[in-house]
């Protein structure tokens, strides 16, 4: 069987004061479009109705929109229909929020430039008065590469210094083959240590190691300027730094899709 496609909300409001009327409560589908808030007429509302189940197929919006004396402002009807495109598709867990002059924009996509390019068309369409909310994240599957290249193993330098270990660089070589799939997009490497010595030493040291992954990243064709670094220090452990094993773990190399 065909999957549904993902649930998208769009949620149309403007501010006003009067008495909405809205269809009766319904549940949406998995997959199903869940349309809400309140619009000034039966004609505004015909219109964002019409141009979703033109994108997405009749049966798979769901009304929920009320009919209240709100104020809008001018030609909002038209500047609705530019932001309801084909690229809201793209979209997965989305939600579309329109009060007003305000947009806001959630959900996931699948890379870095379809965040930019999905924002960059409807702050294009609009006029200068609409202002643009760009809370687009990318999907959870390019973390979960670099997740599983690393496989909660830990990147070893020599201790004390910035200097990384042959065993360090071997994981590396395979952080950077995932990190080539990824097709430039911006990594940020991050630096940990224990809570042994002084914390200022150990955000240095750390911001130093940090740096050194980029560096040896840069030698296996990994764009410099696609990774930023930071030192975080003994300030963000992942176990007890009460013993030997635990503080071996919190002397880590952390990779996350930058947002």
């Amino acid at each position: 069987m065909k999957p549904l496609m993902f649930a998208l909300t769009l949620a149309v409001h403007a501010s006003g004061f009067g008495q909405a009327q809205a269809p009766a409560p319904a549940s949406p589908q998995p997959g199903q479009i869940l349309v809400t808030g309140t619009v000034a007429d039966e004609a505004s509302k015909a219109a964002v109705l019409a141009r979703l189940r033109e994108l997405y197929g009749a049966q798979q919006v769901v009304d929920q929109i009320a009919i209240g004396s709100v104020a809008v402002p001018a030609n909002w009807n038209a500047h609705v229909q530019k932001l309801l495109t084909p690229n809201l598709k793209l979209i997965s867990r989305g939600q579309l929020g329109i009060d007003g002059s305000s947009v806001t924009l959630r959900g996931e996509v699948a890379n870095e430039a379809q965040r930019q390019q999905i924002a960059s068309d409807i702050a294009t369409s609009l006029n200068p008065t609409y202002t643009v909310n760009n809370g687009l994240r990318v999907s959870a599957a390019e973390q979960g590469l670099l997740d599983a290249a690393l496989d909660r193993r830990i990147i070893e330098f020599d201790s004390g210094q910035a200097s990384i270990t042959p065993a360090g660089m071997a994981i590396l070589d395979e952080m950077a083959a995932a990190m080539q799939k990824l097709k430039g997009r911006m990594v940020e490497v991050i630096g940990h240590t224990d809570n042994t010595g002084l914390r200022t030493s150990n955000i240095s040291l750390s911001q130093a190691r940090a740096e050194a992954v980029r560096s040896y990243l840069a030698t296996k064709g990994i764009a410099p300027e696609t990774v930023l670094t930071s030192g975080q220090g003994p300030d963000r452990p992942v176990a007890s730094n009460a013993t030997v094993d635990g503080r071996a773990r919190n002397r880590r190399i952390e990779f996350r899709i930058a947002q």
